[in-house]
């Protein structure tokens, strides 16, 4: 029954069993079975065999398991029994002396199926072993204490609606602690409890299938399922655990869309944009997700050409949106046939179709009032420059789109037109000229013209139109800067002396071509002449050599430019010509005739006396005119020399150029000397030097005062620093004797009479401004 020890024959170690039926043993003490030869036991130091304890015992005394005993033991209480290994101590306890084995507690095959222990015999009294130590097994035997278990319970599933009969939707385990290898205790079996007759589960598989067909997502989605797992192969006395089971219908597209109206009414103002939203219409699914996806179309209808439809994603709605504008007054009504349809079939259930639907929808158009609206976009008219003022060029039309027809009255928008070089026609809508157009100066003129509805002046339309300016020949060519050559004295004859080139503003479509000549009155002068180039410039060459600065220091040449395009245009430019002295490179040392005018023998002191001399007269002649400015010059206030006071203290009206008494008309005659002479106190310096630019001309014409006035106008209006000081230098001769006669107002009230105030135009730019105001401004050139 046990090994034999390595030991061989001695003392024996003997261990009895107190479940020896479990050990698959007999005779363990000697007794044969009938029919048996006696067993004949050997002498050995251990008889040794593992054993089996069943677990969870439940009594109050301790658990006897077996017994251990030495040959050496004659009772007399010399020999010490010893335990040791798993459990030995706590779980397991040993009787020193009778070597009785119990186990003090429970017993859990789940949680320790065997124990390893180690037995020893000692000497009481020296403690020296008996016997060698050896090693036994006690295994605890399984009963059926633990139930199935769904350890990952509760669960949730899915399966497709209307599923056929034996669909698989999840199969469940259940596990048992208990020991699979021994009895029924680990067999588990598997039935339903809650569910049928929709689903049912296979016995040993755990496998859950559908049981019932054609069960409909939209009826009801979802179901519990209670399955139970049965131990002991499912016999009366077996442990059971249960689980729930979740399961979920999905969706699958089995059912068509439906509109809830046959007929849907609309209505959509005609002054909606392109685009706009009319409304929106949806044919219901009781699908989910892709399967109740749809496209709506309009299939039929006369405002397929009108309206458009599409898909919100979102919530499945048709979106009716204008494709074209809408004209109340054209078509007040639409009709449209839409279908909306599912995109995703299933095969498996067509047969239940179509899935799709129809319904009419009737859009009604309402009426607003409309601005007027222009029988174009836009405008383009090109225009020659030299157009005639009040020529019609143009003529736009607008009508009311209303069925009123209301009367529409025409007018230019102020910001488009600033130059106010446009006038339109309030009725008949005929654009024209009011000012001449100047190319040169703005080639192109963009204004809005406004139609206005008379009935409803809130009702505005409005169009562009582009004038573009076309050119013509109407500006002379010019020289293209202010030219002054110089000419050694030691020129040779056909020597170029100067290349001159042209300007002209306008812009004609060859290019421009200057033609360039002598004028008439020098084009036989012997001493320069001109050479056409051809590429619109030209030489002035000399047409003899010996120039000398004491003979002639200046030449001045007129040059006739012409340019190539019709009406020709001509220009006479005076190119000022210099005698200088040159070195033998040509280059210029000199060009100032008075220094050859000195004797060759001056010496350097002599040049300084004359100097000397001469800035001594000159200061005597300045004393002199000084002493008698002062002599004729009355005593007067502060109050009086103030210049602006001198209007109010005039309050007598002159006798124009006939009155010699108010001043002196000679001072008129010689500018400089007036200046020297009397002094103005109440001027700036450089307005008194003004005078000094001034061309002098022959005091013999009799439009030298005339001239001089005009000039210095000419000259005050340029200048910006220029303070506008009321005197003779600024404005010109008025009175009696006058072209522009009297401008006092003080007889003014007594005439009846119309004025006519057109000729201010002709006075200059100062006059300007009364012109606008009380003449009709017929032109706006500038007076040069």
């Amino acid at each position: 029954m046990g090994a034999r020890s390595s030991l061989g024959a001695g003392p024996r170690l003997l261990v009895w069993f107190a479940a020896a039926h479990l050990l698959g043993v007999q005779g363990l003490v000697g007794h044969p079975r009938p029919g048996e030869e006696t067993l004949r036991r050997s002498r050995r130091g251990w008889v040794w065999n593992q054993f089996f304890v069943l677990e969870e015992y439940t009594g109050l005394e301790p658990l006897y398991i077996g017994k251990l005993h030495s040959d050496m033991d004659r009772g007399d209480g010399s020999i010490r029994y010893i335990l040791s290994g798993e459990g030995a101590g706590t779980m397991f306890t040993i009787d020193d002396s009778t070597g009785d084995i119990h186990a003090i507690q429970r017993l859990d095959r789940e949680v320790k199926a065997q124990y390893v222990l180690r037995a020893q015999a000692l000497h009481r009294q020296t403690g020296r072993p008996l016997e060698p130590e050896s090693e036994f097994i006690v295994k605890i035997q399984d009963i059926n204490d633990n139930e199935p278990k769904f350890l990952d319970g509760p669960y949730q599933a899915t399966v497709p609606e209307m599923s056929v009969i034996g669909t698989s939707v999840i199969q469940l385990t259940a596990t048992d602690a208990d020991d699979p290898t021994y009895g029924n205790s680990a067999r588990v079996v598997y039935s339903i409890l809650q569910g049928q007759p929709y689903f049912s589960v296979e016995p040993r598989t755990g496998i859950v299938r559908v049981s019932l067909p054609d069960m409909d997502r939209e009826m009801r989605e979802n179901y519990a399922v209670i399955i139970q797992a049965k131990d002991m192969g499912g016999q009366l006395g077996g442990l059971a655990g249960t689980t729930t089971l979740n399961i979920t219908l999905t969706d699958v597209n089995d059912n068509p869309p439906k509109f809830a109206q046959k007929l849907y009414q609309m209505s959509v103002p005609e002054s909606a944009e392109v685009g706009s939203v009319v409304g929106r219409i949806r044919a219901r699914d009781w699908d989910q997700g892709i399967n109740a996806e749809m496209k709506y179309t309009i299939i039929d209808g006369d405002g397929r050409d009108s309206f458009d439809i599409s898909t919100d994603p979102t919530n499945q709605f048709g979106i009716i949106t204008i494709k074209k504008r809408l004209d109340f007054e054209s078509k007040r009504s639409y009709t449209l046939k839409v279908e909306g349809a599912n995109t995703h079939l299933d095969p498996r259930f067509l047969s239940r179709g179509p899935f799709s639907d129809v319904t009419i929808v009737h859009v009604s158009v309402e009426d607003v009032d409309e601005p007027p609206d222009f029988d174009s976009p836009f405008y383009f008219v090109e225009v020659p420059e030299d157009l005639e003022i009040g020529t019609v060029f143009k003529t736009v039309f607008a009508r009311d789109p209303d069925v009123a027809n209301n009367s529409i009255r025409y007018s230019i928008e102020r910001a488009s037109d600033p130059g106010k070089y446009f006038y339109i026609d309030i009725t008949s809508g005929a654009l024209m000229t009011v000012q001449p157009l100047d190319r040169e100066e703005l080639s192109w003129h963009n204004i809005t013209v406004l139609a206005m509805e008379m009935n409803n002046p809130s009702q505005i339309g409005s169009v562009s139109v582009t004038v573009k300016v076309l050119d013509v020949n109407d500006n002379p060519p010019e020289l293209s800067q202010f030219y002054e050559a110089f000419v050694c004295e030691s020129a040779k004859a056909g020597q170029l002396i100067q290349t001159v080139t042209a300007v002209d503003p306008d812009d004609p479509l060859g290019g421009q071509h200057f033609y360039y000549s002598l004028a008439p009155e020098a084009a036989n002068n012997p001493n320069f002449t001109l050479r056409d180039n051809q590429d619109n410039s030209a030489w002035i060459l000399t047409r003899r050599g010996g120039f000398s600065q004491l003979d002639q220091s200046v030449y001045y040449l007129p040059i006739f430019i012409s340019d190539g395009e019709q009406p020709v245009q001509t220009s006479t430019s005076t190119l000022t010509i210099r005698v200088c002295s040159c070195d033998t490179d040509g280059s210029v040392l000199s060009c100032n005739a008075e220094a050859y005018t000195l004797p060759v023998s001056l010496s350097r002191g002599a040049l300084i006396a004359i100097l000397a001399c001469i800035f001594v007269l000159l200061v005597m002649i300045l004393l002199i005119l000084s002493l008698r400015s002062h002599r004729k010059k009355p005593y007067l206030s502060d109050e009086e020399e103030n210049v602006h006071e001198n209007i109010v203290r005039y309050d007598d009206e002159g006798g124009g150029e006939e009155d010699t008494e108010a001043f002196d008309i000679a001072a008129m005659w010689n500018p400089r000397e007036a200046h020297l002479g009397k002094s103005r106190q109440d001027m700036l310096p450089e307005i008194e030097s003004l005078s000094r630019y001034v061309p002098q001309v022959c005091v013999g014409d009799g439009s030298n005062v005339h001239g001089y006035v005009l000039a210095k106008l000419f000259e005050a209006d340029l200048d910006p620093c220029a303070p506008p000081y009321d005197s003779l230098q600024t404005y010109a001769y008025e009175g009696e004797g006058s072209v522009a006669e009297s401008l006092s107002s003080l007889q003014s009230a007594g005439s009846n009479a119309d004025h006519d105030y057109d000729y201010l135009s002709d006075w200059g730019p100062r006059f300007r401004k009364l012109a606008e105001m009380y003449g009709v401004l017929e032109t706006n050139n500038p007076l040069w």
